[in-house]
């Protein structure tokens, strides 16, 4: 004849129970991995952004102060300040211009191989095995 249920021992009472725990604790630990890796690629991509923006912002003000120094290198500037300036500066006369000529590279003389040394190196009689 079956026993009754109340004379069962204990842990059989409790293992679908505690496999239930089990599985919710489960479900719940990867729910909320879930959330928190989405949250990360959520900052990720606006950390991302971000910084494309500042990049791009970054770049306009390099094109600005660009054509900034190309304004202040032009001659058209530099005799008008040396004029309010009153520097006293004029063109150099053509007798003054020196022009250099730079040799191709193939006529340029080798640079010479450095000495080899005066002493080798000293060899000892022994041998390390």
């Amino acid at each position: 004849m079956a026993r009754n249920r109340k004379y069962q021992s204990a842990a059989v009472r409790f293992v679908p129970g505690l496999w239930c725990v089990l599985g919710v604790i489960v479900i719940a630990a990867v729910s909320v991995g879930f959330v928190w890796h989405k949250r990360q690629i959520h900052d990720l991509g606006r950390q991302i952004r971000d910084g494309e923006i500042k990049l791009e912002k970054l770049r306009e003000a390099n094109g600005k102060l660009g054509r900034q120094l190309m304004t202040l290198r032009s001659p058209q500037f530099l005799d008008k300040r040396i004029k309010e300036l009153n520097l006293g500066l004029v063109q150099p006369a053509p007798s003054q211009l020196l022009r250099l000529v730079e040799l191709p590279v193939e006529t340029a003389t080798p640079v010479p191989a450095p000495p080899p040394p005066l002493y080798a190196a000293r060899q000892t009689g022994r041998s390390d095995r």
